[in-house]
């Protein structure tokens, strides 16, 4: 029976990355890159499709794990009627290769191990050929090579690499996996048990950068250290989650591919990692976005690879899915489309920079305003929105306010900065915005803003206009559509994204899928930001109650199963975490971008 997403822990080393169970399984497992083919894929289909279990022979039951304090190792205790094992597992700093370096001590009694290391790249289904060499197992497929050491040997028995072995106090034993691609893997590894310290004091002196000294802080740093574990280092862009295809709905088929870096995350990541002290880390990212944009930046994309790659073409695997939810995708055909708000996400983003002294950069000017040339040209035609519906595009409310929101920006940029643009056009197009949201987008009859325009149904989204400056949060407009959200879109006290189903539905899709965990965050922030502070910390701490044992959060929650779904961990939920947890304490991230000193009203 497959373990609940509730049940895995992220290692990673900022190239890749692995999902551990709580049974001492590594079920998912990037190399060399967060969305290369060459992974094993146990959680989207059976251990078959790839996996490294390491399990005492004796009955087994789990018996508390935990990352180390402020660090991104993690140690995994099983129980069994011998005694007390723990598994230390860890991937060391990229160097030339991807590593998974784990550990097996026992605490107490003497227990028998048993190591079964399935190789399956390509999603699965490509097995590889196995050879022994200088001592060590080595499995090659294709571009693929890894191979498998450490202080016992493996034997290859019907394609599997299989030891026993047992450890008791005083005795460990160190194994390792190296990927290697198609690189001459004769060179010996480093010591283990050195690589796991190193890897240890590496992520502890990370963390203790972080400026956060509030309520929460635990919470705080966990979601840093999850966001920098997310962090692609060569690039300094962020995926939205190191999964693909984890189902929003169990059994469904709103199964997406999450390995790649989304510039509607842009402004919230740029703000929690400067927020929290990490100017270097939003300097990459800032970095990274400019990169994706390169020389056309009229040609904007929602969504862009690890490195910036613009091609991201969607497939469907043969693949059962977790759950047994199909399909199982790989790429995203949403990043072929018109998303409004991305350019206000961007604007706004690069804003955010300049507001927090970031070292200025000539070419991101460049790119704003090549930018507004677009948005100028197409800010009055239907698009996809930010939640990317898979149906007819239409005048999402969002959209617009995010259209409004960069050119506020623009004009910030002039009057504040002292950047060249054609102000008083822009001056111009802001209140056109504004006015046409206000009256188009506002539903007087229920005093709410509306998902789209003539639409009765209703958009979490809109929560983020008093975020973005549109509206001032205690607007009689915000509060209607704050109590219009509470009752129309609240699932067990937690938030839809929008009224997926009946009437109300925006996509092609079957209907059905969890609360979404960011919106709640921004029910939380539309409180605090109208002063509602304990409203606010009420919801908030409900959403940290849904963090799994070692502080992980998904994308969505099902209400009705008590379990989270979606891609995991979820960067934007963890970026949620730390944001409104600045919000709560009164500081800027609770009015994260309503930078402008002037503001447009109707």
């Amino acid at each position: 029976m497959a373990l609940r997403l509730e049940d895995y822990a992220l290692i990673g080393d900022r190239h890749s990355a692995a999902l551990v169970g709580v049974d001492g399984s590594i079920d998912w497992l990037c190399l060399p890159r967060f969305d290369a083919p060459a992974c094993f894929a146990a959680l989207l289909g059976t251990p078959e499709h790839g996996q490294w279990a390491l399990t005492p022979t004796d009955q087994v039951r789990p018996a508390g794990r935990r990352y180390r304090p402020d660090s991104l190792v993690l140690e995994t205790d099983l129980t069994t009627g011998t005694g007390t094992v723990r598994i230390t597992d860890c991937m060391p700093a990229r160097s030339d290769t991807a590593q998974v370096i784990r550990i097996v001590e026992a605490l107490d009694g003497r227990v028998q191990v048993h190591s079964r290391v399935v190789l399956a790249f390509d999603y699965g289904s490509r097995p590889p050929l196995w050879r022994r060499q200088h001592g060590r197992l080595h499995a090659v497929a294709g571009p693929d090579g890894v191979s498998l050491d450490g202080d016992v040997r493996h034997e290859i028995r019907d394609g599997v690499a299989q030891a026993t072995f047992h450890v008791e106090p005083g005795r460990n034993v160190a194994l390792r996996m190296s990927w290697h691609g198609l690189a001459n893997a004769d060179k010996p590894g480093r010591d283990p048990h050195v690589l796991v310290e190193q890897t240890d004091r590496w992520w502890r002196t990370w963390a203790a950068h972080c400026s956060y000294q509030g309520d929460y802080r635990e919470a705080v740093i966990r979601s840093l250290l999850t966001l920098k574990a997310l962090t692609y280092a060569p690039s300094g862009g962020m995926v939205a989650a190191a999964t693909t295809s984890l189902p929003e709905q169990l059994g469904g088929a709103r199964n997406w591919d999450y390995r790649y870096c989304w510039v509607r995350d842009a402004t919230f990541t740029l703000l929690a990692l400067l927020e929290s002290g990490y100017v270097k880390e939003a300097q990459a990212w800032r970095e990274w976005l400019l990169r994706a944009l390169a020389g056309d930046p009229a040609r904007l994309q929602i969504m862009y690879g690890v490195a910036g790659e613009s091609r991201l073409p969607e497939t469907e695997l043969d693949l059962p899915g977790y759950a047994d939810s199909r399909p199982v995708r790989v790429g995203n055909a949403a990043s072929e489309q018109f998303q409004l708000d991305a350019y206000g996400d961007l604007m706004d983003s690069l804003h955010q920079g300049r507001e927090h002294d970031l070292t200025p950069d000539e070419d991101a000017w460049h790119a704003q305003t090549a930018l507004m040339d677009v948005l100028e040209s197409r800010w009055t035609e239907p698009d996809h929105g930010i939640w990317e519906v898979r149906g007819a595009p239409r005048h999402f409310v969002y959209s617009k306010v995010m259209a409004w929101t960069a050119a506020d920006r623009a004009i910030a940029a002039v009057e504040r900065s002292g950047l060249a643009g054609p102000l008083d056009r822009w001056k111009q197009l802001r209140p056109d915005i504004h006015t046409q949201v206000c009256s188009d987008g506002f539903d007087t009859s229920r005093h709410t803003f509306t998902q789209s325009y003539g639409s009765t149904a209703l958009d979490a989204a809109v929560l983020l206009m008093p975020a973005v400056g549109f509206l001032p949060a205690r607007d009689p407009r915000i509060a209607g559509t704050v109590k219009a959200v509470e009752k129309h879109l609240l699932q067990d006290g937690f938030v839809q994204r929008y009224n997926a189903q009946g009437s109300g539905r925006v996509d092609d899709l079957p209907a059905g899928e969890g609360a979404f965990l960011p919106c709640t965050f921004w029910l939380a922030d539309a409180h605090a930001m109208a002063g509602r502070k304990g409203r606010a910390r009420q919801l908030y701490e409900k959403l940290l109650d849904l963090r799994n044992d070692v502080g992980l959060l998904t994308e969505e929650y099902d209400t009705t199963q008590q379990r989270l779904v979606g891609n995991l961990p979820q960067a934007l939920t963890h970026v949620a975490v730390v944001n409104t947890a600045f919000g709560l304490q009164g500081g800027g991230a609770s009015r994260r971008r309503s930078a402008s000193r002037s503001r447009s009203r109707s």
